[in-house]
């Protein structure tokens, strides 16, 4: 009589000791995140973050807190990163798209959760993840207090993943930005980009693959003999320090009329979502440098100047519309932060709509 063969988890694909080496490997990277609001819970099912916090070196208590609340993925420039072999840098992509998008209510983030869904759990690999969104964390002055690694072999193909992420912060009720301060003769504030950031992805794959036939290892003249992958892999600059810091300088007056993070759509589809249905925001195309990776991008495709000004930043990760007499010197605040700052456009009368000059 034949002995029965007992199946096993491992054998179905998923291995209960690599997740249990891989928690070992990211424990340092998620500590580095921690401050003194995070409460350590060791083998939690959950994180524990206290909003306010009042020992006197780090005092910080709101009166009247509301909390704010981001998710995104990264979208298809993961696959540009599964070409690459490379698992250091869309961790801070992750981070970015939902961190820049929880300031632009004049939010503070707190702490963030990560979400990466494997093919085959690689305990190495998982571990450069984890710390880029760790690196991510860092820059955004926000804790990774949690997260989930999933290995499906069945719904992802070898060397496949996918990654989410989830931001919670706070900010005082009555310094919620919303765009409805706005008014004519604002000046609008550009911020620089770091390229392409984490949108316009399938046309960035159709121009470069699909037509051009490239590959993300082939070194292009037009951007200074960089590889290509190299060139979209650059991640989504983090604008959380600089702009967090400029608001807490004018805690009385509300200068900072509206922000916006240059996302999917581009400066014509986000910056509309923050005016006024009577007011127009004019743009002068001219007055900030757009990177060369949009140029060899246009061209290479060809793409028409309107469409990339709807996909992509085309170098303007972050916009603020501020009050005329504030807008030097909130210029030179983000300046001494480290940010690159154009005055790229003004708020006249109009119907909600963003006007290229």
């Amino acid at each position: 009589m034949s002995k029965e063969k007992y199946l096993s988890y491992e054998e179905s694909g998923v291995s209960i000791d690599a997740n249990d080496q891989m928690v070992e490997r990211i424990s340092r990277s998620v500590a580095s995140t921690h401050g003194p609001r995070v409460i350590g819970l060791e083998n939690g099912f959950a994180g524990l973050f206290r909003l306010d916090y009042d020992e006197k070196l780090f005092k910080r208590n709101y009166k009247h807190p509301v909390l704010v609340a981001c998710t995104d993925g990264v979208g298809t420039k993961i696959i540009i990163a599964q070409q690459m072999g490379r698992y250091d840098t869309v961790g801070i992509d992750l981070v970015a798209m939902s961190v820049n998008d929880m300031i632009v209510q004049g939010a503070e983030p707190l702490f963030f959760l990560d979400y990466l869904a494997v093919n085959k759990l690689e305990p190495q690999q998982i571990a450069q993840m984890v710390e880029s969104v760790a690196a991510g964390c860092r820059m955004a002055d926000c804790a990774l207090i949690g997260g989930e690694t999933a290995e499906m072999p069945d719904l992802y193909g070898k060397d496949e993943y996918d990654m989410a992420g989830f931001a919670v912060g706070v900010v005082e009720r009555d310094r919620i930005i919303t765009g409805s301060g706005v008014q004519k003769g604002d000046v609008i504030l550009g911020l620089g980009s770091h390229g392409i950031h984490s949108n316009g992805f399938s046309l960035v794959r159709n121009i470069c693959f699909k037509k051009n036939k490239l590959k993300v290892t082939d070194a292009i003249d037009e951007l200074d003999g960089q590889l290509l992958g190299e060139a979209l892999l650059e991640p989504t600059r983090i604008y959380v320090k600089p702009v967090v810091k400029l608001l807490r300088g004018y805690t009385v007056k509300k200068v900072v009329h509206a922000m916006a993070h240059i996302t999917g759509g581009g400066l014509v589809g986000n910056i509309p979502r923050v005016l006024p249905t009577d007011c127009n925001a004019v743009l002068k195309t001219k007055a900030w440098p757009v990177p060369k990776i949009f140029d060899y991008l246009q061209k290479s495709g060809p793409v028409e100047d309107e469409e990339m000004y709807r996909v992509f930043n085309m170098g303007i990760g972050y916009v603020l519309v501020v009050a005329p007499d504030f807008a030097d010197a909130i210029t030179e605040k983000l300046t001494k932060y480290g940010e690159q700052v154009y005055k790229i456009g003004t708020i006249t009368g109009g119907t909600g709509k963003v006007l290229l000059k």
